[in-house]
């Protein structure tokens, strides 16, 4: 039997194959098989998992060099850079406590506890300049595996009692941990080799806090100034509030209140300012009667935009309103006539995949009183049925329409509509439960699992369908959202401090049943090793009329 050292591997990169010694590094192979390229890999795909390349290699892997031009080499260098920051705080401010936020456009929005009325300029140059020593020291990033115990040691020594209560759930012995410098943190994914992979990024200030920019996926330069989006950050902002009003600001206070039973009462208060802030719109659109008739309901896929509009419904009726749906569904022009993406393939999430010109005459017409036939669209033989099988309608004098898609905040939509009769609502899951003080939990992840799990529920799709489909939709929402994000009249955070441990049993199995060769593994593994970090809340303590049941089943609502 040969021992470790005589072993050899076979290994494919790349469509080329090679023979390697036992516990020879990826970023060695790569340095070796593909010299004038290795700077430019970060990270490294390993048989379908994301690694750092200083990986040993232990068997016959299939590796897929990763750089920063790919979206999962884009993760590694932001979460490298992340920890540069830390480290250069630690030097610049020492014993102060920087905390991160929500994603502003191109980087992380950062705040520090102790400067609550803004971070000097000078300060934040001064970091800056800290960051950029570290880069030129070429410092490692190094990993390390040590007892739980040492490690809860360790946080408390440097005041992070939140990542020990991350820690609660954590069964096995061994945890490691990631080192720059000074500075160490919990491992939660895979870091460039050394700080000298990091050399573009800029720390600008941004009141209250800072963000720390990095470049586009794939660009070697920052360009402008980041956007300023008042409406997004207001709600960013709210939903932290409540988060800190409700004492769960990080999954280790999640995963605390729910050992102590204590989470019941907490569902209770969220869900009742979903309640509250969805009769507030309601109160919002009276007020504005008899204006505005027509309510246009916008936002990204798994935001929870069907079981809002139901609720918000009610809430109208509360106030004497009727509200009228139409279904923009419906409206799509013949099939013949979808336009198609930059690959030949109908492009159904296009403003010009609907029938603009019959929309905004429907609308006028239902808004003026009239009784109006509406169309209805056969997706089987991709065209809208005859007109005699459309159906009637007529807007009554005290009702609004409701109106929910995508394109809701585009005023190509509904053009023929004067602006004072309408009322934009975007709504999407933008939470601010965060893993620890220095990690995010990903905007885009809360909306991926939510549909995953409603996917397999609701649709018959697997979870490997849905991770292979999610780049298309999310390329979608960059073309057809976004964009018109700050157009809207009022933001609604669906977003649920408990959802990650309602939803986590539910995407786990779902997660668990992609083949490891599939080429959706990559992201599978991704996202069962943020849910291992959650602990699990029983679907019963859902209530009926919650957004989440959209997503896991038994609403009051019908879909």
């Amino acid at each position: 039997m040969k021992s470790d050292t005589e072993k050899q591997y076979e290994i494919s990169i790349l469509d080329q194959k090679f023979t390697v010694s036992h516990n020879t590094t990826v970023h060695d192979l790569l340095k070796q098989s593909f010299p004038d390229k290795a700077h430019s890999y970060i990270a490294a795909v390993v048989n379908n998992r994301l690694y750092g390349l200083n990986t040993p290699i232990r068997g016959n892997y299939c590796i897929k060099p990763v750089t920063v031009a790919d979206r999962l080499g884009t993760s590694v260098y932001r979460a490298s850079a992340s920890l540069i920051l830390l480290e250069a705080i630690k030097r610049v401010l020492p014993g102060f406590k920087p905390f991160i936020g929500q994603s502003i456009q191109d980087g992380y929005f950062y705040q520090i506890r102790e400067m609550k009325e803004g971070i000097p300029k000078d300060v934040i140059k001064n970091i800056e300049d800290e960051m950029r020593k570290i880069v030129a020291d070429d410092l490692p990033f190094i990993v390390e595996s040590l007892h739980v115990n040492e490690v809860k040691k360790m946080l408390l020594e440097v005041a992070q009692p939140e990542k020990v209560n991350l820690l609660r759930i954590h069964y096995e012995p061994q945890i490691r941990i990631i080192r720059v410098g000074d500075t160490f943190d919990l491992f939660h994914t895979p870091y460039a080799p050394s700080t000298g992979y990091i050399d573009i990024f800029e720390l600008i200030p941004y009141w209250p806090g800072m963000v720390l920019r990095f470049p586009a996926r794939g660009s070697t330069k920052i360009s402008g100034k980041p956007g300023q989006f008042p409406k997004l950050f207001q709600t960013y902002t709210e939903a932290r509030e409540w988060n800190s009003m409700l004492g769960i600001q990080n999954l280790g206070e999640l995963n605390g209140t729910v050992l102590s039973n204590d989470i019941q009462n907490l569902i209770g208060i969220s869900e009742g300012l979903h309640e509250k802030k969805i009769a507030s719109i309601a109160d919002t659109i009276t007020a504005r009667q008899p204006d505005v008739k027509l309510v246009l309901i916008a936002g990204p896929s798994s935001s929870g935009k069907t079981t809002f509009s139901k609720r918000l419904a009610i809430q109208l009726q509360v106030n004497g309103i009727k509200p009228m749906t139409l279904e923009m569904d419906n409206f799509f022009v013949e099939r013949e006539q979808t336009p198609r993406d930059e690959h030949g393939d109908f492009d159904f999430e296009s403003i010009d995949a609907i029938d603009l010109e019959l929309f905004n005459d429907v609308l006028v017409r239902l808004m003026d009183g009239e009784t109006v036939h509406t169309p209805v669209f056969d997706f089987k033989k991709g065209g809208k049925l005859p007109m005699e099988n459309w159906i009637p309608k007529k807007l009554d004098k005290d009702a609004v329409l409701i109106v929910e898609g995508i394109h809701g905040l585009n005023d190509r939509l509904t053009a023929s509509v004067m602006g004072h009769r309408k009322f934009k609502v975007y709504i999407s899951a933008l939470t601010q439960l965060c893993i620890d003080d220095h990690n995010r939990i990903f905007t885009s992840d809360t909306r991926l699992i939510r549909r995953i799990v409603r996917d397999r529920n609701f649709r018959g799709y697997s979870a490997a369908d849905t991770i292979k489909r999610w780049p298309s939709v999310r390329k979608g929402e960059l073309k057809h959202i976004f964009p018109f994000q700050e157009r809207c009249d009022i933001m609604f955070n669906s977003a649920l401090f408990y959802e990650p441990g309602v939803l986590k049993t539910i995407c786990e199995r779902a997660l668990l049943e992609v083949d490891p060769e599939d080429e959706a593994f990559t992201e599978a593994y991704r996202l069962l090793r943020f849910l291992r970090l959650v602990m699990p809340i029983s679907k019963v303590t859902v209530p009926p009329n919650s957004i989440i049941r959209e997503f896991i089943g038994q609403s009051v609502f019908r879909y």
